[in-house]
């Protein structure tokens, strides 16, 4: 490899990492915005016009800020923890397009690849809950590890789903082929199945067991502070764009239009807004979803994603098989795929009604209390004797 390859390489990796950093600071801004817009709060309004700055003032608060150290930490694996769970974030984005000219490197493996790296992460998480020598720590990283594992058959099997449909694994051409139909229209069970898993693997809302404040007091990051700590949400925030990007280029057409007038720079400026327009309407799904959805309990959640998201992954790839193979129209698979969802979201609902009729406590009033007694206090005391 020559010197001026290398430097072309260098120069790649510093150009991703300020594009995703910025993005980072934007989604951070956002994420507080939207929240404060749902629970009818101002949000940042101080720092900067209308408090766009404020990310970058929090950035800085955390890079000055002391590093503790825990006496008993194992301070090898204390701090690889942050950079273990970082890198994946960012080498995710190696093969991810953003046009057909704009990636860099276009692999014929690329969802192969993102599969691959993207389970990495939950390491990083074990080592920082191994590492602080914490009891919450350590709990808060094997949840993370039980998280992951239990959601990323469904969360490939989505993806197998697409790649079947597309007969590549080369995200240009996935994107290609939805050039007139978005395979949202022909697998909604699979966007169903990508998206709710990807939260999961995400640990946002309502799948943030791993790091519950209520539960395990921050989980794997309760005994990080300053940049270390940052680093963390770095790579959250990162792996969020990434997810909702993966979404519109797998399930919405990625930046192609039905028609394109234009050709050269104007072409390749309109693909990436058009293809930054959806991934903002994914990206405020996600948000929305923190913002109105409770955390869901730690067996709610790996009944649900093996209860019900693991065999519907399954069906979701054995329908796909059976269309492709025997050459039926695509409309055959949009009808079953419909079916199965509408009666997963049946089975959800009623789950969780009769869920919340076995389990929650009932308050009774006082006065009914007193009208349904029926004893005397001598008949208390002879009944205790």
């Amino acid at each position: 490899m020559s010197l001026s390859e290398v430097l072309i390489i260098l120069a790649k990796a510093i150009i991703l990492m300020l594009s995703v950093s910025l993005v980072v600071l934007l989604l951070t801004y956002a994420e507080r915005k939207a929240l404060a817009r749902i629970q009818q709060r101002m949000g940042p309004t101080r720092v900067g016009f209308k408090g766009i700055l404020q990310p970058v003032a929090d950035s800085l608060k955390l890079i000055t800020k002391e590093d503790i150290l825990p006496t008993w930490a194992d301070k090898g694996v204390y701090w690889l923890a942050p950079i273990a769970v970082f890198v994946p974030a960012f080498l995710m984005w190696v093969t991810i397009p953003v046009t057909r000219q704009i990636v860099v490197e276009n692999l014929d493996l690329g969802l192969f690849y993102i599969t691959a790296v993207s389970v990495l992460s939950v390491l990083g998480l074990l080592m920082a809950g191994w590492g602080s020598a914490n009891k919450w720590a350590v709990m808060g990283g094997l949840r993370a590890a039980g998280q992951l594992i239990s959601y990323e058959i469904p969360f490939i099997m989505a993806i197998l789903g697409v790649a079947m449909l597309a007969q590549s694994l080369d995200l240009t051409e996935i994107v290609a082929q939805q050039n007139w139909v978005s395979f949202a229209l022909v697998q909604p069970l699979g966007l169903f199945i990508f998206l709710t898993s990807a939260l999961a693997e995400l640990g946002r809302t309502p799948f943030d067991i791993h790091h519950a404040e209520s539960e395990v007091i921050g989980g794997p990051f309760v005994e990080y502070s300053g940049a270390h700590w940052s680093i963390f949400f770095l790579a959250e925030y990162m792996n969020t764009f990434t997810i909702a990007v993966l979404t519109v280029l797998l399930f919405f057409g990625g930046w192609s239009w039905p028609t394109m007038p234009f050709e050269g720079f104007l072409h390749t400026t309109l693909s990436v807004i058009w293809l930054l327009i959806k991934t903002s309407a994914v990206i405020w799904l996600i948000f929305w979803i923190r913002g109105t959805y409770p955390r869901l309990r730690i067996d709610q959640l790996m009944a649900f994603g093996w209860k019900l998201l693991v065999p519907l992954s399954f069906l979701n790839i054995v329908i796909t098989a059976i269309v492709l193979f025997y050459g039926l129209p695509l409309w055959v698979l949009t009808c079953l795929s419909g079916i199965l969802l509408v009666g997963a979201v049946c089975i959800i609902r009623l789950n969780s009604s009769s869920s919340m009729e076995r389990d929650t406590v009932r308050l009774i009033s006082a006065r009914d209390i007193r009208s349904k007694a029926k004893f005397s206090p001598l008949e208390t005391s002879g009944g205790a004797e």
